[in-house]
């Protein structure tokens, strides 16, 4: 019975699983061209030690970055510890003392609060701590972008406007390529020389254009998501105008050194074969989350996005309005992971949150969100973020489990 549910639901499903293959399709293409035009060899697949200086291979790899995501440079590291450390890099090495940050869609999610101080007492080692001016545009609603207050809001005193594509832990809906460029048309029409910077996380190979593409100055995301195609084991990346990546760069390394130095440790040939493999992976993810968003709709759940809407990101909402169902939601997950199946989840603090975090992530790689899992802060209204997929079959498995579990 609940296998005919699966299957029923992806009938309904397949013109937006054609949409999907063609968007994969297309970045597969340019990203193949990028290998192609770079002459990506197996000597790009070596590494060097000590210092890392005349590193081919790492050269090599940010060019391709750059030709992929259509920047005039790109930064390539697995030196970047996480998204947020990524996102960090570009905001310290972009922003001094003076300079005034203006999130537009809302409140950032919670580690990049942490970075920024604007939670509790700012930190010395935070933006604000760092002298940076800070303001955020609320959302209209809670929901979506309010473009009239942007307008008001960007002049000649703001530095850079920070865009963030994905939702994190809210409620609100995840950008559009289209929004994005809305946004960054009308900070350019008031002030042309504040940076539109964009939280890239989640969103990479979603469509067929990036933030680069439609007015953004750069961009930052995380290996162990989407670029890295679930086989990546560590590091972000940076892309976009040369003097705000290498900025950035700078504050990774040091200046004088920027792009020049850090032994990779053999990790090259891994980065680029994720890279290649991301636009399928991606569209693998997407179409798990669009039969997530139908399957907990039909049994009385809210989710967000609906299955019929664009995505544009590979992360699934669903609201339990409770916490009982939210924690054996995870549970659920954590059963049908290839890793660490046996583990039951528990709700506990989590380093740069507030509330407490139910996480299940039975991953190859720690933390890795373009695998199968889920993870929800214990607060009202008890949303699961639903996010990743190696292979749709698996997303399948563990929704008929949970079909099981909920229709007797």
């Amino acid at each position: 019975m609940n296998k005919d549910i699966i299957r029923n639901a992806e009938k309904e499903l397949a013109n937006q699983f054609e949409k999907i293959d063609e968007i994969r399709d297309f970045n597969q293409k340019k990203v193949l061209n990028a290998f192609i035009e770079n002459k990506v060899a197996p000597e790009h697949f070596y590494t060097v030690s000590g210092y890392g200086h005349d590193d081919l291979g790492r050269e090599v790899l940010d060019k391709v970055y750059a030709d992929v995501f259509k920047a005039e440079k790109a930064l390539v590291r697995i030196h970047f510890v996480s998204g947020t450390h990524t996102l960090a890099c570009v905001l310290f090495g972009n922003l001094h003392w003076g300079d005034k940050l203006i999130s537009v869609a809302g409140a950032p999610y919670d580690t990049m609060q942490e970075v920024i101080g604007c939670v509790g007492d700012p930190k010395p080692e935070s933006l604000i701590g760092h002298g940076i001016i800070y303001d955020e545009i609320p959302l209209k609603n809670g929901m979506d972008i309010d473009f009239e207050a942007i307008d008001k809001a960007i002049d000649n005193t703001v530095t850079m406007v920070l865009i963030q594509r994905s939702k994190g832990y809210s409620t609100r809906k995840s950008l559009t390529i289209e929004t994005i460029a809305r946004i960054c048309e009308i900070v350019k029409k008031n002030n042309p020389n504040c940076i539109c910077f964009v939280d890239n996380c989640y969103g990479e190979f979603t469509d067929t254009k990036e933030p680069l593409e439609v007015g953004a100055d750069i961009i930052a995301g995380s290996l162990i998501k989407n670029p890295g195609g679930g086989i990546v084991e560590a590091g972000g990346y940076i892309a976009g105008k040369e003097n705000y990546v290498e900025q950035a760069a700078m504050r990774l390394t040091a200046p004088g050194i920027g792009f020049e130095g850090g032994a990779m440790f053999n990790q090259h040939r891994l980065i680029f074969q994720g890279l290649f493999m991301a636009p399928s992976v991606v569209s693998e993810a997407l179409k798990g989350a669009v039969l997530a968003s139908k399957i907990f709709d039909e049994i009385g759940f809210d989710s967000s996005p609906k299955f019929f809407e664009k995505r544009t990101d590979i992360i699934q909402n669903i609201t339990f309005n409770s916490p009982e169902p939210l924690i054996e939601f995870c549970k659920t997950i954590q059963e049908l992971s290839p890793v660490n199946s046996y583990v039951t989840p528990i709700p506990d603090d989590v380093p740069g949150y507030e509330d407490k975090l139910i996480m299940a992530g039975g991953t190859f790689i720690e933390g890795s969100t373009i695998e199968l899992s889920a993870d929800g802060p214990l607060r009202p209204p008890y949303t699961a973020f639903l996010q990743g997929g190696l292979n749709y079959a698996h997303v399948k498995i563990v929704l008929e489990k949970i079909l099981d579990r909920v229709i007797k």
